[in-house]
């Protein structure tokens, strides 16, 4: 630990014992045969100096809940070497979340007219989706003729909530209202879904990666030569050309994305904070992008994260444990969702650096052994 952060650390703006604490109400868990809860570990990384929308330049730690040893100094050491030359940024480049039902037909010809009939019904269809919610917002609907079938993929904005039952009771409402009005008229549909992958509920896809399902944001810090070398070990230009060296193996490999392992730090975030942990999925696909600067030998890293399906209310951030979390972040108040959603990126893109330049110095190995197993049970070759 940094001296020069103890203060930091004893001016948590929640209580750890909420963290950790013992057995909590239990009347509000939603989940069918409850029995209880499985304890993971909890470890506090940063801090870093961040800033956003809405946010000064800030000192911040982040909750992670792994099981994963040497994740937490990892993401500690790469925040060390941003905090040494000005912290990251960050910012949100949008945010919606989707659900794409599907139409069915006796032909693509009755697909194809019903397809080119939507626009004239997507006011009627918008009222019916936001009566179910006074925080839900409906922003577009989109057909796609898939066969004898049309699949909607239909954006809304939900709020500070991630949003994804927000929008299927949404999707359902205005669904049944528009097959009603369609009963006797010309357009005949035979069948129909509440979701038929369009929408990429939980899954990777490049349909994320074009349309945001969540919160889209980028984070991006530079670092200096020196403070490469003094915290992470390695030139700044090595840790470049060990970045194009991970890209090309990616390329050859078919990656989806390319990051060193920022799926990490979503995960550990994403349950601290309640958020649904199947979205993980959805949320995994990041871009790093490394830029040299040849005169100053400076180094810029910027990580894209289009789709964030993060919220600061519902689901699992009503419990106590994750409210405490959300509170650590300073994201537990309203209009937080952008926030949650950058500073996650922000400390992936801080844990990316630091592996990145333990593959560098080739020391990844010796870290993991000595944080995972500690160092005697190494063999003197790896250490």
């Amino acid at each position: 630990m940094d001296p020069s952060y103890n203060k930091l650390y004893r001016s948590f703006p929640c209580e750890l014992n909420t963290i950790v604490g013992e057995a909590e109400d239990m009347s509000h868990i939603r989940i069918e045969n409850f029995i209880g809860f499985v304890k993971v570990p909890l470890g506090i990384s940063g801090p870093l100096l961040v800033t956003g929308p809405n946010l000064p330049l800030v000192y911040i730690f982040a909750p992670l809940a792994t099981t994963e040893a040497a994740l937490v100094a990892s993401c500690s050491r790469g925040c060390k070497a941003f905090n040494l030359c000005g912290g990251v940024k960050f910012e949100i480049l949008g945010d919606s979340m989707s659900r794409a039902p599907v139409f069915t037909f006796e032909t693509p010809k009755e697909a194809i007219d019903f397809a080119r009939f939507v626009p004239s019904i997507q006011k009627q269809f918008a009222n019916a989706a936001e009566s179910t919610s006074r925080h839900l917002k409906f922003e577009k609907m989109t057909p796609h003729v898939i066969g004898s079938s049309v699949h909607l993929f239909i954006s809304y904005h939900c709020g500070d909530a991630a949003g994804q039952n927000m929008v299927t009771i949404a999707t359902q409402k205005a669904c049944d209202e528009l097959r009603e009005s369609l009963q006797g008229g010309k357009h005949k549909v035979k069948n129909f879904m509440i979701e038929g992958q369009l929408a990429s509920d939980k899954k990777p896809s490049w349909g994320n990666v074009k349309n945001h399902r969540g919160v889209e944001v980028i984070a991006w810090g530079s670092l200096s030569n020196e403070a490469c070398e003094s915290v992470l070990g390695c030139t700044s230009s090595s840790l470049y050309n060990m970045c194009k060296i991970w890209k090309e193996g990616g390329i050859r490999n078919g990656q989806f994305g390319d990051n060193g392992n920022t799926a990490n730090v979503i995960a550990a975030m994403f349950i601290a904070t309640g958020q649904d942990a199947g979205s993980i999925a959805e949320a995994s696909w990041t871009h790093l992008v490394p830029e040299y600067d040849y005169a100053t030998k400076d180094l810029t890293f910027s990580l894209y994260c289009p789709s964030f399906p993060v919220g600061t209310v519902g689901g699992g951030t009503g419990y106590e444990s994750q409210q405490a979390c959300l509170k650590l972040l300073n994201c537990a108040g309203p209009d937080k969702k952008g926030q949650l959603a950058g500073l996650i990126a922000s400390f992936a893109l801080a844990l990316d650096v630091s592996t990145g330049a333990a593959l560098t110095n080739n020391t990844f190995s010796e870290s993991h052994g000595r944080l995972a197993r500690g160092a005697d049970s190494l063999p003197r070759s790896s250490l």
